[in-house]
């Protein structure tokens, strides 16, 4: 049944290279600046409270990504539903379904922020904090868990304001979210001299940004998607949930890397050894953020055209996506390579243990961006075909499985050369499957 309410919709375009580019770019600002903001606020907290917060920074990052992880998983495993039946004509039923999935993400977040405050101890000692660090981490997460739902809703939203064809709201919402961020990071951490607990207060403020304005937007607005009284079916919420386990499987895989990078360097280098990880870890964050926020630009054109059965739109639609991520990724890598040293000297001073270690990583670890743009576009577009699957076996062999078997093998023999040269190898050898995955299946998709 359709809705008389909406207008012809932004994603039934025909998408050439300007236009498709011209749709995502929202959403890759909106990552890169997600990117940048995130560069800053740990900048925030290396200068102004310390290397040792820095290093707790990464400690409790696991958390987050597991919070994210959750956030994503939704998002985008609904928005491949929600497109799909927007795509097919059903724009009450995918209404209903967007509703049912922003009420589960906020009843998650509360249950994880009510867990996690009470175990909080529990959780930062099994993280591997020592006495050093234990006081940086538990000031720092115990205010972003309070924070926790709006952290989920501002993942939904910002997702799937894409997939109502608004991706220019989403953008502003980024903008407007980090921007915050920076503002109440500086307000808190200098005048006010908070230390790490204004860096998570800042943040926090900065969730509920996109949070208040995604509920109105949804509200309030004539689009394509809007809240209505939602259907309780189950097997939207475990679609969501399958097709978006890929993003979990990254973003959980992530967390218990994050764990293993920060053992191995613990024992290798000690605590500026952590801090060394943790800037080559935000700074992939940011250099891979054009990567992620193309291929969540596109799913939805992707998800749409799939479920029209448009194959003409939807070959036309990969080539592009593909030849572009083969050229961004190598101006990327050129980019790290060359300004590496700058920018870790943004985190630590020149000289110091912390720069030294983490600009000798700057001389390995940009090979891994040659590789890992095709890896999260293809990941990516599988979550968009409904087929989290293939999807997830991606997001686990580079973010996981891969770096796990290396990182218990490779710093053995290598030591920390073998910490930097973890991922590149990974990213290698998954961008080989990848092309195996997409191969096989480009007469089930009609991609190629």
């Amino acid at each position: 049944m359709n809705d008389t309410r909406v207008a012809e919709n932004p994603l039934a375009r025909d998408f050439d290279l300007k236009v498709l580019l011209k749709f995502a770019l929202p959403t890759i600002v909106m990552m890169l600046l997600m990117g940048l903001y995130t560069i800053v606020d740990t900048i925030f907290v290396s200068r102004f409270v310390g290397t040792n917060a820095l290093s707790a920074l990464n400690i409790v990052c696991p958390v987050i990504n597991l919070i994210v992880g959750l956030g994503t998983m939704l998002a985008t495993g609904g928005s491949a539903i929600i497109a799909r039946k927007m795509g097919a004509g059903e724009h009450i039923r995918a209404s209903r379904d967007f509703t049912l999935i922003i009420c589960a993400g906020a009843l998650v977040g509360v249950i994880i922020a009510v867990l996690g405050v009470s175990f909080i101890d529990r959780i930062i000692w099994g993280l591997g904090a020592g006495r050093i660090l234990f006081p940086y981490c538990r000031e720092y997460l115990f205010v972003l868990l309070l924070f926790t739902p709006a952290s989920m809703m501002q993942v939904l939203f910002q997702n799937l304001i894409v997939t109502a064809g608004r991706p220019g709201i989403g953008m502003v919402l980024g903008i407007s979210a980090g921007a915050a961020n920076i503002l109440f990071d500086y307000i808190f951490m200098v005048p006010l001299q908070m230390g790490i607990k204004g860096a998570a207060l800042g943040t926090g403020i900065g969730y509920l940004i996109p949070t208040v304005a995604g509920i109105l937007f949804f509200t309030m607005g004539d689009g394509s998607l809007h809240f209505r009284r939602p259907v309780m079916d189950i097997s939207v919420l475990a679609g969501s949930c399958g097709n978006g386990f890929s993003e979990m499987v990254s973003q959980a895989a992530s967390a218990v890397t994050t764990f293993l990078f920060n053992r191995v360097m613990m024992r290798l280098l000690g605590e500026d050894g952590v801090a060394a990880i943790t800037i080559i870890i935000y700074t992939q964050f940011l250099l891979t953020a054009l990567y992620i926020g193309f291929s969540m630009g596109v799913a939805p054109v992707i998800s749409y055209n799939y479920g029209k059965r448009d194959n003409v739109r939807l070959k036309k639609v990969f080539f592009i996506c593909t030849r572009f991520m083969i050229l961004v990724s190598i101006v990327i890598f050129g980019l790290a390579y060359a300004f590496g040293s700058p920018l870790v000297g943004f985190f630590a001073e020149k000289g110091t243990p912390v720069y030294e270690i983490a600009r000798e990583g700057f001389l390995i670890f940009p090979f891994s961006f040659l590789f890992c743009g095709l890896n999260i576009f293809t990941s990516a577009t599988f979550t968009a075909l409904s087929n989290g699957k293939l999807s997830a076996v991606l997001s686990f062999l580079r973010t996981f499985g891969l770096i796990l078997v290396l990182l218990l093998i490779l710093p053995e023999f290598m030591g920390v050369a073998g910490v930097w040269l973890a991922v590149p190898i990974a990213e290698l050898l998954t961008m080989v499957v990848a092309l195996v995955f997409l191969y096989q299946n480009k007469d089930r998709y009609h991609y190629m």
